[in-house]
């Protein structure tokens, strides 16, 4: 089957600066791909492509003449954007080293297949019929902004706060901790903490044995990737439960992410398929830890609510109960309006909300 394929550059505002340990994020420029079945242009599916700057392997200069590059292979019928089945044939478009490119296109394919209406899959959350639990997240700031958005979280009914630290000194992040459990005991809220590789090896530990006072259900990602004995001896004798997260990027292959958990031994790994190379990649990682005891829950990663659609979506496949770290398309302005409503700490289709527009450019 022959198909056509478009991109259209779109760049999202914060609401504010969204500061992480790599520093604060202004804007964020995506890329909706959009692809038809020759001929038939009146039904397009959609994905997105949101590499993030300074973590996602495709963001780099050439994003845009790869994305071009696409587009005119697949439309002048040089390459097959799928196989037979409809699965997106990667190795033909040499998408191996474009992890958010494959995740639109991979998505762009399912949409077109459920008819274009951004109905990716066929389950009880995408029929309205049940919600995800999410954490709420809390972004790195001073003091009392970081406490606002705690106070504002739990006036939301949130039961599970991730907390981003690395950023303020550590003895001002633990009095946050501090003051959080005062207000709510470990049984009434689960509090995760996002280091983004912000400790040092030969100080983590120490950090560690601190931030276990506060009775937390993991750390993202202690250390900085990379350093996989440093983060298996971590793993190995932690008090709090390690959660892998920028260790994930650029393993693609099967062998290899094998390796990597077998050695590690992770508690728990955080699947965000903008970065693990799309939703297939993503299913096969769960596969992987689930064989071998390890925990697992799906992250967006600041993508516009095209891309958060997909993601829970396919979240939506999996009979989970621990809270999800979706629903990030709040923090923009410009966001294409959507059926994803947040209540009482689940993200929810609303399938009586109509889908808006996409931008006619960037």
């Amino acid at each position: 089957m022959r198909y056509q394929l478009q991109f259209i550059p779109h760049t999202l505002l914060f609401k504010f600066n969204a500061r992480t340990s790599r520093g604060a994020i202004t804007e964020h420029r995506v890329y909706y791909l959009q692809v038809w079945e020759q001929g038939k242009p009146e039904i397009k599916g959609t994905g997105e492509c949101a590499p993030l700057a300074g973590l996602s392997i495709d963001h780099r200069p050439e994003l845009e003449q790869k994305l071009q590059q696409l587009c005119q292979l697949v439309n002048d019928g040089a390459a097959a954007l799928a196989d037979a089945a409809g699965a997106l044939q990667v190795d033909e478009l040499e998408l191996e080293a474009w992890p958010a490119v494959r995740f639109a296109l991979e998505t762009a394919l399912l949409d077109l297949q459920q008819g274009g209406r951004n109905r990716i899959y066929n389950n009880s959350f995408s029929r309205g019929e049940s919600g995800i639990p999410i954490n709420g997240l809390i972004w790195m700031g001073d003091k009392s902004f970081m406490q606002e958005q705690i106070k504002q979280k739990l006036r939301e009914g949130f039961t599970c706060l991730k907390l981003k630290i690395g950023s303020l000194d550590f003895a001002t992040e633990l009095e946050i901790l501090e003051n959080i459990r005062r207000t709510a005991s470990a049984a009434e809220l689960t509090v995760r903490v996002d280091a983004n590789g912000a400790f040092q090896p030969e100080g983590a530990f120490r950090k560690l044995e601190r931030l276990a006072r506060y009775e937390l259900h993991s750390i993202e990602q202690p250390i900085r990737q990379g350093q996989a004995e440093q983060m298996a001896q971590l793993c190995a004798y932690t008090p709090v439960p390690v959660a892998l997260d920028e260790e994930l990027i650029g393993v693609h292959r099967q062998e290899e992410k094998t390796a990597l958990l077998e050695q590690i031994k992770p508690q728990y790994i955080i699947l965000k398929p903008t970065l693990a190379g799309g939703l297939a990649a993503s299913a096969q990682w769960i596969e992987l830890a689930e064989t071998r005891g390890i925990g697992w829950w799906v992250t967006s990663a600041l993508e516009s609510n095209i891309g958060l659609n997909a993601i829970s979506q396919f979240t939506g496949n999996y009979p989970v109960t621990m809270p999800q770290g979706l629903g990030t398309g709040q923090l923009y302005h410009h966001n294409i309006v959507s059926p994803l409503q947040i209540a009482q700490g689940e993200l929810w289709y609303r399938q009586e909300q109509e889908w808006g527009s996409l931008p006619i450019s960037g």
